[in-house]
């Protein structure tokens, strides 16, 4: 279980990083900040993910999902050629999880469903998994006894393996209703008591990494753009986000038409963006800016709003670019109930050459140049992984943009986070202080409590994430978690500062 961090020194620790925090938050740290500063009913959890938590990899007739053999087959694209057949055996220790989750106090725990664990040759013709069934059956039940709103993620990442050897997967639009099959089952067996639903988790970055760089699994891309023997990095992610869209699309027409009117529940997609800075007042960053937030935000985004992709998209991707039908876009226009985001950090913006049609990939189409410094000064404090520096005030921003371009929807903050290195020299008493953590999300907090006063319908906050887990291509190498898991010790869990922090925070 748990171990016991004093809620003292927490507060100590805080109040000590809070003074040299550049331009943390809108508010002072003298002022009382905590659940109290959200609007009634705001929802406060943390999240998990089917792949990077249950292991039971080859468990009670569990299927093969894509980074099962990305895993063996292209190890050396993940950090420490881990895998997550182990994980934190969340499939076996829910029950120990779920108490956990309980104890901190939040309201709320996201996970996924694993599409191969419930259909293991990933067509629902192909039958059923009734072991599957009752793992996450129990599972619901154990967070809604324990007063646990179930948040739930139709896919995160981890499709099928059977459908990416019959016909590439999500290459190809035969995915559209093997999927619809696929939670058409979920909505029909669970949907009585889960009332959260999302369709996929970032799809964006996803079809960024898979198909473009090659880094996430199935791990696609052309052989200039990374170490792939497959692929397409200027086609396939542009092929495999629109048939994205159109599952998500049918996936919601479905529960609209079938489960709404009696399940009462509502359904939306997680989309991960970055928030954007031009890096100066020129024309030409404020474009590059603006650009790089219809690539990696408005691709999907601009589809479930308005029904299409963004200009900027269609202007420089041409031809490569899928088109919708009428009928399609009709179909996605308004395909959310609310928008889920995922936002970790910013980056400074300015213009890049075009590829001109030479080694095209995702990235060059976007012909921006982003970096995390300027003038010689970080855009926020540097944390364990090179990409995400601490800036708060992004998530504000963003926000705020959505607000004012993408119809002002409901949104949950699906994943908000910052890792810390996973040193296995450091005793556990000691990893286990995570101050760094704390003022992070302190901060997010304080931005995300403004944005709401401005007008935003933000309706929840799930911390990224509940355990220290296997981060894709980072594999074990990074700590998300709120509850610190001792790899060497039978994956004991442990409660770390954050957590009491967020306990204190939820306090009423």
């Amino acid at each position: 279980m748990g171990s016991r961090a004093p809620f003292l020194l927490c507060l100590l620790a805080l109040a000590a990083l809070c003074d040299s925090t550049q331009g943390a938050t809108p508010t002072k740290y003298s002022v009382p900040f905590n659940r109290t500063n959200f609007p009634t009913g705001f929802i406060f959890g943390a999240g998990s993910a089917a792949y990077q938590s249950e292991g039971a990899a080859f468990t009670d007739g569990k299927g093969l999902n894509i980074w099962d053999v990305f895993t063996r087959k292209q190890q050396a694209k993940i950090a420490d050629y881990s895998n997550a057949d182990v994980a934190q055996n969340f499939y076996h220790r829910y029950k120990e999880d779920v108490h956990l989750v309980k104890k901190i106090g939040l309201d709320s725990f996201r996970f996924s469903i694993s599409w191969s664990r419930l259909f293991p040759k990933g067509k629902v013709s192909g039958g059923v998994n009734p072991k599957a069934v009752t793992f996450y059956n129990n599972l619901i039940n154990e967070l809604i006894s324990n007063g646990l709103t179930p948040f739930v993620t139709l896919l995160h990442f981890d499709t099928p393996q059977a459908l990416d050897d019959e016909y590439g997967a999500f290459l190809s639009p035969k995915i559209v209703g093997d999927y619809v099959a696929y939670v058409n089952f979920c909505f029909k067996t669970f949907g009585d008591r889960v009332k959260h639903w999302v369709t996929m988790n970032e799809p964006n970055g996803w079809t960024m990494y898979a198909y473009s760089s090659g880094t996430f699994a199935p791990g696609r891309c052309s052989s200039y753009a990374g170490n792939c023997t497959a692929g397409n990095s200027a086609t396939e992610p542009y092929i495999v986000a629109h048939h994205l869209l159109l599952a998500h699309a049918y996936a919601v027409k479905l529960y609209r038409e079938k489960y709404k009117p009696h399940q009462k529940g509502e359904i939306g997609i997680t989309i991960v963006t970055h928030w954007f800075i031009p890096k100066d007042q020129s024309s030409s960053s404020k474009k590059a800016a603006s650009r790089s937030l219809d690539f990696l935000f408005g691709w999907f985004a601009h589809p479930i709003t308005f029904g299409d992709y963004p200009l900027s998209m269609k202007a420089a991707v041409k031809e490569r670019l899928p088109r919708f039908t009428e009928a399609q876009s009709k179909l996605l226009k308004g395909s959310i109930d609310f928008l889920s985001i995922n936002y970790y950090t910013s980056n400074y913006a300015e213009n890049a050459p075009s590829a001109n049609g030479v080694n095209v990939t995702y990235l060059t189409d976007r012909a921006t140049t982003l970096t995390t410094e300027k003038n010689g000064v970080s855009i926020g404090t540097a944390t364990a992984l090179s990409w995400l520096f601490i800036y708060p005030k992004g998530l504000r921003e963003l926000l705020l943009y959505v607000k004012k371009n993408y119809n002002n929807p409901q949104v949950y903050i699906t994943e908000n986070g910052m890792a810390d290195a996973s040193n296995s020299s450091l005793p556990v008493n000691e990893a286990i202080k995570d101050s760094l953590r704390i003022r992070y999300h302190y901060g997010h907090l304080s931005y995300l409590s403004q944005a709401i006063k401005e007008g935003v319908k933000v309706k929840g906050y799930y911390v990224w994430s509940f355990q220290d887990d296997f981060e894709w291509d980072a594999g074990f190498t990074a700590r998300f978690g709120l509850t610190y898991i001792d790899f060497k010790d039978n994956l004991k869990r442990h409660l770390k500062y954050s957590a009491y922090w967020f306990k204190m925070f939820l306090l009423k």
